[in-house]
């Protein structure tokens, strides 16, 4: 795996368990003498496993991440993703009730008004954001609004924004955990 000359990873799944993910260039970097904070991606990756482990737990196993931290950017600011769910188990509240029994912050929600300011950012974010710096949302296979638009407007579905960019629109490589 190897960034690409715009600096992202080469269109394409990657599938990955979390040793090889912090093996990996996007924890080790390119070994190139360029700069690259390794111990952010590292605490980056320790704090995504927390969260995969409770998906994992609760019968959760499609989980994708990207956004920043899979460009050849030295500090990503956050680890962005999606898992795939039951619509009638996240609608009704019960996937985020077992994922709160799970997590001892209790940061397991996509309500906008849960969203809060933090000093470095002028975007609020998720309780989840501030506790791990990562932000897992679901996905289900029914029409819905994410809010990520396309370059010609058209709202989408996690699986297609979170495989280009969201300024440029260039096609882009995304990681899928996966259990060893």
């Amino acid at each position: 795996m190897e960034f690409n000359t715009a600096g992202l990873l080469p269109a394409d799944d990657y599938h990955l368990t979390f040793g090889q993910l912090r093996e990996s260039i996007l924890v080790k970097g390119k070994g190139d003498g360029s700069p690259w904070d390794e111990s952010w991606r590292s605490l980056l990756v320790n704090n995504l496993e927390i969260m995969v482990n409770q998906l994992w737990e609760i019968g959760i196993t499609e989980i994708f991440i990207d956004g920043s931290f899979v460009e050849d950017k030295a500090h990503p600011n956050d680890i962005d993703g999606y898992f795939v769910c039951d619509f009638n188990r996240y609608i009704t509240g019960e996937l985020q009730n077992e994922l709160n029994e799970k997590d001892r912050y209790k940061i397991w929600t996509w309500d906008s008004r849960s969203r809060r300011e933090h000093k470095e950012h002028t975007k609020k974010q998720l309780p989840m954001w501030h506790a791990y710096r990562v932000e897992l949302y679901p996905h289900f296979d029914k029409p819905y609004n994410t809010g990520i638009r396309d370059e010609f407007g058209n709202d989408q579905q996690f699986p297609a924004a979170f495989r280009k960019t969201r300024d440029t629109y260039l096609p882009k490589g995304i990681i899928k955990i996966i259990n060893n």
